[in-house]
Parts: C-alpha cells; structure tokens; sequence
C-alpha cells in the first residue's frame, strides 16, 4: 500500500489538462475558422489554376514543350496543395468531438503535426517547383514580349513572390498558433 505522500505526488504529477475559457463551444469555434481558411485557400488556389489553364489555351501552349513543362510543374503543384487541404480538412471532420477528453487531445495532436509537417516540408517544395515552372517559361516571355513587358513581368514575379511569401509564412504561423492553443487547451 502506497502512503497518502506517494499518492499525492503522483496526483500532483498527473497531466493537468485545461478547458477553454469558453468551453467546448470556444474550442469548436476555433476548429470551424481553420476549417474555413483552409477552403478559402482551396478557392485562391483553384482560381489561380484556371487562370493558369486559360493561359496554357489562350497561348496555344500544347504547340511547345517548355511551356507544356513550365505550365504542368506550376498547376500541379498547386493541384497538389488543393488536394493536401482537402484531405486535410476531411482529416479535421473525423475527428470525433464527442471522445474522451485524453484521446481527442491526442488525435488533435496528430492532427497538429502532420500540419506543421505540411507546413514546414511541403509548402516550400510546393512553392520551389512553382516557381521552377515560372523560371522554366521566362526564356519564352523574353522571346516573345517586348524587352519592357519582360521586364515588367520579371520584377513584378519577384515582388510577387516576396509579397506571396511574407502572407503565407504568416498564415503558416497563425494556424500553426491557432493549432497548438487548440492543443493546450484541451
């Protein structure tokens, strides 16, 4: 028999889990907005592949093989970014709000960091072979755009790029916040 000392102790050191200042509703809210920024990222990315698509027939594009490449390399990777939030939002659906307390913690968890894998691992690569697909047709807008339109398009891109990449690095860290105070909370 253990004495009231050791039980205390291991009373003491047990996990100590934290509700949500509003509860469950609170904790079901913040579930729902992530949700919903992940589908408004979907709409963004889906929009940017048909303007892409439109492109590819508007320039006849079938007719050259670099832009056949730069084309397939930039709307396949944005395919495969809307198909990681898909299932990632499905992911988020299954997860059973009415278990335990322990193990929803623990497949919100899971669910936390295969996101912050997504995050920190696909998203770069995703944005890597993008812009390799730009930089893949540059040599053909050279060719076939005034040497000021190039210019344009060029420095324009690259602003792009820096302005794209500041907004996604802060979304990245505010749901990658939002996930881990879900975490906790629980």
């Amino acid at each position: 028999m253990n004495s009231f000392e050791e039980i205390q102790s291991k009373w003491n050191d047990q996990d100590k889990i934290k509700a949500p200042k509003d509860g469950f509703k609170s904790l079901m809210k913040r579930i729902e907005e992530i949700k919903n920024k992940q589908k408004i990222t979907n709409g963004v990315l889906l929009a940017t592949v048909l303007v892409l698509g439109g492109f590819f027939f508007y320039i006849s594009g079938y007719n050259n093989h670099q832009v056949i490449l730069g084309l397939l390399l930039m709307i396949g990777s944005l395919i495969i970014r809307v198909v990681i939030e898909l299932l990632s939002i499905k992911k988020l659906q299954r997860i059973n709000r009415s278990m335990d307390n322990t193990l929803f913690k623990q497949e919100l968890t899971k669910y936390y960091n295969k996101r912050r894998i997504i995050h920190i691992v696909i998203t770069p690569l995703i944005v890597l072979f993008y812009a390799i697909g730009f930089v893949i047709l540059l040599p053909l807008f050279k060719v076939n755009l005034s040497a000021s339109f190039y210019t344009y398009i060029l420095a324009s891109s690259v602003l792009t790029l820096l302005i794209l990449g500041l907004f996604i690095a802060k979304q990245i860290k505010k749901e990658l916040e939002d996930l881990r105070i879900l975490k906790d909370s629980q």
